[in-house]
């Protein structure tokens, strides 16, 4: 990867980088010390966010199991594995700029819509800002709600969002509650588990000295895909990945409609021994009109 404006990125000003990736062209964007890779030729996914040098995401080579992915909700829709043409096949690149990545999907055969990914920064706010988007491509009404899922590696990490209510199903993870969140210390099981949650609008994770604050839309009672959730929590079995998971609003499409959905990732260092009541404070200081 080549630094194009070196003193630009020291002041916080984003500038873009191009790596090769299975021959296809990945574009990094940078936002003060932290960095994301987008590859449009392998599904549209972040494959990589790092804070200098230092990986976030989930490196493993196995199908289904690394960087950060898109889906429609809810599931019960295509079942599995995902759909190809939003999961795994080439995004066209509508616009590739200093500051800026657009990319759009195929259309999928089985759903008869479209995906829209839209990666820029924000230097003031020093976040990464994600606006995704649904096309209902066909000629029957389609009910549909965003999805984006971001794998980080099981390496005693700490996952905390502000639930709204109950986290269910209860018991499959060992979820402590103070300082107005949840809090789960990630651990290892012989068994797949997930959990699902109302939250308040963020997700957040810290491992190594390093803190990702997701903020997305704070969803109402009746306002998730039938059968889903706000804030999703995957952990596969053994001590392998994390699927860090948040969904939009479910929103019925008339052919030729579309939805869009914005997610803010926030980068941050932090002390190795920060107090969940630290942390608390790091997460409100993000969100200044809360």
């Amino acid at each position: 990867m080549k630094r194009q404006i070196l003193t630009l990125a020291a002041i916080g000003i984003a500038v873009i980088m191009h790596a090769q990736t299975d021959q296809a062209t990945a574009v990094t964007l940078r936002v003060d010390d932290a960095t994301m890779t987008v590859d449009p030729a392998r599904g549209g996914k972040i494959l990589s966010l790092k804070y200098q040098e230092q990986e976030v995401l989930s490196q493993s080579r196995f199908p289904e199991s690394f960087g950060s992915t898109f889906w429609t909700s809810p599931q019960k829709e295509w079942n599995w594995p995902p759909v190809p043409e939003f999961d795994k096949q080439p995004y066209e690149v509508v616009q590739s700029a200093d500051d800026r990545l657009t990319i759009s999907s195929p259309v999928s055969e089985r759903l008869g819509m479209s995906v829209g990914k839209d990666f820029t920064v924000d230097a003031t706010d020093h976040a990464f800002v994600i606006t995704y988007s649904i096309k209902n491509e066909g000629t029957q009404p389609r009910g549909v709600a965003p999805w984006e899922i971001t794998r980080v590696t099981n390496s005693d990490g700490l996952i905390f969002f502000a639930p709204t209510d109950s986290i269910w199903p209860a018991g499959l993870m060992d979820f402590q509650f103070s300082d107005g969140a949840a809090w789960y210390q990630t651990d290892e099981a012989p068994r797949n588990r997930k959990v699902n949650a109302d939250g308040s609008g963020w997700l957040a994770y810290c491992a190594e000295g390093l803190l990702l604050v997701k903020k997305f839309q704070d969803l109402q009672s009746g306002q998730p895909a039938p059968g889903e959730a706000e804030v999703q929590v995957y952990v596969n079995r053994g001590k392998t990945y994390i699927e860090l998971e948040s969904q939009g609003a479910y929103t019925l499409l008339q052919p030729g409609e579309s939805l869009s959905w914005t997610v803010r990732w926030y980068l941050l260092p932090i002390d190795k021994d920060e107090t969940r009541s630290g942390l608390i404070k790091r997460v409100n200081s993000l969100f200044p009109e809360r």
